[in-house]
Parts: C-alpha cells; structure tokens; sequence
C-alpha cells in the first residue's frame, strides 16, 4: 500500500492506493497517530484503494473518533468494492463517506 499525505491549511489529505489489510494497517495507524495532530479535518482519498479489510476498518474507526472530537473525518472516491464491505458492517452509517 501507499500512502500519500498533504497537508493544506488544517485539513490532512490521506490518498490509499494498493489494499489496506493486516499487513499494511499498522503503517496507516502509525502515519495517522504521527500527522492528525496537527489536522482539524482528515480527508481521505480511496480513489485507488482496492481492498479493505477489518484491520483497515478498525483503523478508520479509530481515525474517526479522534477527528470526530476535531473538525470530522471525511471519505472520498469509494469504489464499489469498498463501498460494499462498508455497507455490510455499517459503517456507511458511522463514517461521511462521499
């Protein structure tokens, strides 16, 4: 997986690409604890995401409940793989997917 962050203003961008699972969520969670500090809203690009699993599920929940307490966490460009896997576990309901 690769992750490519930006920072503008107090929004971090976080754009995935590959897949997101148990070997690659300890690298999101790291970047993530070591960048939304300084973040009021997280935005996160899934344009090139292609898989998610409940590793990668466990760290959005977590992202999501300190950027909840912040300006919020969004999620971008979902395909129709992703997309599934959140509607199954509900998380559609939890996160501000567009």
């Amino acid at each position: 997986m690769t992750i490519n962050k930006t920072q503008k203003a107090d929004t971090l961008e976080i754009a995935l690409e590959g897949r997101l699972d148990t070997m690659t969520s300890p690298e999101l969670e790291a970047e993530l604890n070591k960048s939304m500090n300084d973040a009021e809203k997280l935005v996160m690009d899934f344009s090139k995401l292609d898989y998610i699993s409940s590793a990668g599920l466990r760290v959005l929940l977590s992202a999501h409940k300190v950027m909840n307490r912040k300006g919020g966490l969004k999620i971008t460009h979902v395909n129709d793989i992703v997309q599934e896997v959140f509607e199954v576990t509900g998380f559609s309901d939890i996160l501000d997917i567009e």
